[in-house]
């Protein structure tokens, strides 16, 4: 079975591990005796292996880290790195480029503005597709060796507090990281700039698909100061409260999970994970915060960040100061560099150049997935909204339980929405969306609004006398 890597969740824990364990290999047979994390060299080991690379955003970094990747591993590139340069520009769906682009090489790496574009991808394609980055959706690759780097640094992910810095609702590196560092057992803390917080449906994700979940007021106070003016830290617990189908729970954080930390706990940063305004993904007309968070030499006298890896995907522009380059602390580009060898163990991976490293088949969905064609994604940067998808793209979306109402994810961006009325095909008839159910049914209808549920047909249920 082909294997894709779209979202940071296509890989279970231990075939992160698997990758990182390769990676090391890599750095160590081609170290660079003057820089120990740069690999010189080349291997064999895909040669005759053709790695396409179609980037319909600007890159630097991923590109050319993922064409070196492929080198360094003995194999080729064919690269396309203006969109006006391909037949998209002449109109030609997502499903028809791969379709085609799959005849010319054994691995497709995909950049695009729309998020859940390399969801569709993946959909038309028989050979592995990554995601290098779709719109503000997630960015796994960038997740991998940030991970990657802060083990290095760190020697573990359990347990470590990582701050997040800057632009949180449209970093994509973010959106992936959280879900990544939840995963592994460390501390998410943001601090973003203002107005530019963890989105309500990524927050919503890490509650109930990682159990990781804010510290109670009471917890807050104990940590919350002058110098570390946080609003919440989010905690995996080493054991998540396991959730039914339908919990009598309400899902409401801190609420759910009661999370008590040692007294020091969070006397020290790891990491400062920074990250720049993304002006790309605002709103035509739209204003930045007035002042965007700067992380310098100033900042880091706290002794909070004695210790701190200071991390950013790149670029930056002025959220990170140049007075901290030969800080011991700055790892921004050495975690550049880490990711060829990191992208190499991954291509390696993909391709079963190194068999053993994957499973068969990427981790089951946790969610029933819902095909009725009553609901459109709300997300206006989601890919089923682009006229030249819509031509054979249905939306689709993961039907998630919560205490009193059902949610629905798409299947491609994967934010959500709140369908307002719940129905049964087989009875025609609907009603408010309230859980009424004590298993989802087969014929389950979501609608968005009443007049989408009798546009299907639908009457809505009779309420009781005096109910």
């Amino acid at each position: 079975m082909v294997r894709h890597l779209i979202t940071i969740d296509d890989l279970t824990e231990g075939e992160i591990q698997s990758i990182f364990r390769v990676a090391d290999e890599f750095l160590k047979d081609l170290a660079d005796p003057q820089v120990p994390h740069r690999v010189r060299g080349a291997k064999t080991e895909a040669q005759g292996c053709i790695l396409a690379t179609l980037f319909y955003e600007a890159s630097t970094r991923t590109r050319f880290s993922f064409e070196s990747a492929m080198y360094r591993l003995g194999g080729q590139i064919l690269s396309s790195a203006d969109p006006k340069t391909t037949s998209a520009a002449k109109g030609e769906t997502i499903a028809d480029t791969v379709r085609v682009l799959q005849n010319y090489a054994d691995v497709i790496v995909i950049r695009h503005p729309c998020e859940g574009a390399v969801r569709v991808a993946a959909d038309y394609a028989d050979v592995p597709i990554i995601n290098a980055g779709d719109g503000g959706h997630e960015h796994p690759t960038q997740t991998l060796c940030d991970l990657y780097t802060l083990q290095r640094e760190k020697g573990t992910l359990k347990d470590l507090n990582v701050l997040l810095w800057g632009d949180l609702r449209n970093g994509r590196t973010v959106h992936s990281l959280v879900y990544g560092l939840a995963r592994f057992g460390a501390r998410i803390i943001p601090m973003p700039a203002e107005g530019f917080g963890l989105p309500e449906h990524v927050v919503r994700r890490l509650a109930q698909d990682y159990g990781c979940t804010p510290l109670s007021n009471d917890e807050m106070s104990r940590v919350r100061g002058d110098k570390f003016p946080v609003d919440a830290v989010y905690v995996t617990p080493e054991k998540p409260h396991q959730r039914s189908l339908f919990s009598d729970v309400p899902e409401k954080g801190s609420e759910v999970l009661k999370v008590r930390l040692p007294a020091n706990a969070l006397a020290k940063i790891d990491a400062c994970y920074v990250t720049r305004l993304q002006r790309e993904r605002l709103p035509e007309g739209a204003s930045a915060a007035d002042s965007y968070p700067v992380i310098d030499a100033a900042f880091l006298k706290d002794r909070r960040y004695r210790s701190s890896s200071v991390m950013h995907p790149l670029p930056r522009v002025e959220e990170l100061g140049y007075d901290l380059d030969n800080d011991e602390r700055a790892v921004y580009f050495k975690q550049a560099a880490y990711g060829v060898p990191v992208r190499m163990a991954l291509i390696s991976a993909l391709l079963r150049i190194r068999p053993d490293l994957l499973g068969q088949g990427p981790p089951a969905k946790k969610h029933p997935i819902y095909t009725q064609g009553t609901l459109g994604c709300e997300n206006t940067r989601c890919v089923t909204g682009l006229s030249s998808e819509q031509r054979y793209l249905e939306p689709r979306f993961l039907i998630i339980p919560e205490a009193d109402r059902l949610l629905a994810r798409c299947v491609y961006c994967e934010h959500d929405m709140i369908p307002e009325f719940v129905g049964r095909l087989s009875t025609r008839k609907f009603e408010p969306n309230r859980r009424t159910f004590t298993e989802i049914p087969d014929d389950l209808l979501l609608f968005a609004d009443e007049e989408a549920a009798l546009r299907r047909g639908c009457s809505p249920v009779r309420q009781k006398a005096g109910g």
